[in-house]
């Protein structure tokens, strides 16, 4: 009798603690949960924040037509009144006043959010700490992302790069997006002149909020080394031919199918010029043959018609 106590109340203190430990559980996920929602409710009031001051910026220097001192000394004196926060900084302020001057919609960010814009930043191989001062190299890097989607493009035969600059002219609109805030289309087929003779870049592009000109390669190959050579000559070109008094330093940027990151990091590594490496991929298309064994709107329709019958 006391060997089958003893078994019971062991097995009720089993019972027991399988369930205390589930409870546990269960109440932990619940505090995560919480804690989670106050961490995003404090995201979105402070990016609400963000953008206020930002808008309070713009108006305050379309009306009085201050310089980069007044949010110097904004950013000392919001600094003594608020050192816990740490966003107040110039360069922050100025991005501040650029979600406004550059009018982002919904629909932008709505984009950026599902080509998972964040993610992708800063991941190219790149040789940019080299040529450039550290925080100049974290904003180019940043700026830049691997890879670039470009999901608005289909082909349903073999294509080349010149086909794809085509495609993403002609939706210029989302391949901005895709680029990220703060780019503008300069041309494509670029021509500039070097000794005489004519050259003509893939694809120009400006950074407003860096100063910076980007020269683009497009390549409907995996990555060759020799390709560093042609956009390290374009980059000294633009530098010298087109970058005006407060321009930063010309990037170079190759898009290639795909690439071997050893390959393009010894590729990148005596370079003297910024240039980073980055994969795109393009949107899926149905075989011609697959695609037309599949009904018609008018025999879908048909068919409908025919089953309510």
């Amino acid at each position: 009798m006391a060997k089958n106590i003893n078994i019971q109340v062991t097995d009720n203190l089993t019972d027991n603690f399988r369930g205390y430990a589930a409870l546990l559980r269960k109440i932990k996920q619940r505090v995560l949960i919480a804690q989670q929602r106050v961490i995003y409710a404090a995201n979105e009031e402070m990016l609400r924040m963000y953008w206020d001051v930002g808008e309070m910026l713009q108006q305050s220097q379309d009306a009085d037509g201050w310089g980069k001192k007044t949010l110097q000394r904004l950013a000392v004196d919001l600094k003594n009144d608020y050192s816990e926060i740490k966003g107040f900084t110039v360069r922050n302020m100025q991005y501040m006043v650029q979600s406004i001057t550059n009018h982002w919609t919904t629909r932008y960010l709505q984009e950026a959010i599902k080509l998972d814009d964040y993610g992708k930043h800063g991941a190219l191989a790149n040789n940019f700490t080299e040529p450039l001062p550290v925080p100049e190299a974290n904003d180019v890097k940043s700026m830049l992302k691997d890879p670039y989607i470009f999901d608005m493009l289909t082909f349903t035969e073999q294509y080349n790069e010149r086909d794809v600059e085509i495609g993403l002219v002609k939706h210029v609109e989302k391949f901005l997006v895709e680029m990220g805030a703060g780019f503008a289309f300069m041309g494509r087929q670029y021509h500039i002149e070097v000794s005489g003779d004519d050259y003509y870049i893939d694809i120009l592009m400006y950074n407003a909020f860096l100063h910076r000109y980007l020269v683009i390669e497009l390549k409907d190959t995996e990555f060759m080394p020799e390709y560093i050579g042609k956009l390290n000559f374009y980059c000294s070109a633009v530098d010298d031919i087109l970058c005006r008094e407060g321009d930063n330093r010309t990037i170079g940027l190759l898009l290639c199918k795909s690439k071997d990151r050893i390959k393009a990091e010894y590729a990148l590594r005596d370079i003297q010029k910024p240039i980073g490496i980055s994969d795109y991929e393009l949107g899926q298309a149905l075989p011609k043959d697959f695609r037309g064994s599949l009904p018609t709107i008018e025999e879908i329709e048909k068919e409908l018609e025919f089953n309510g019958q």
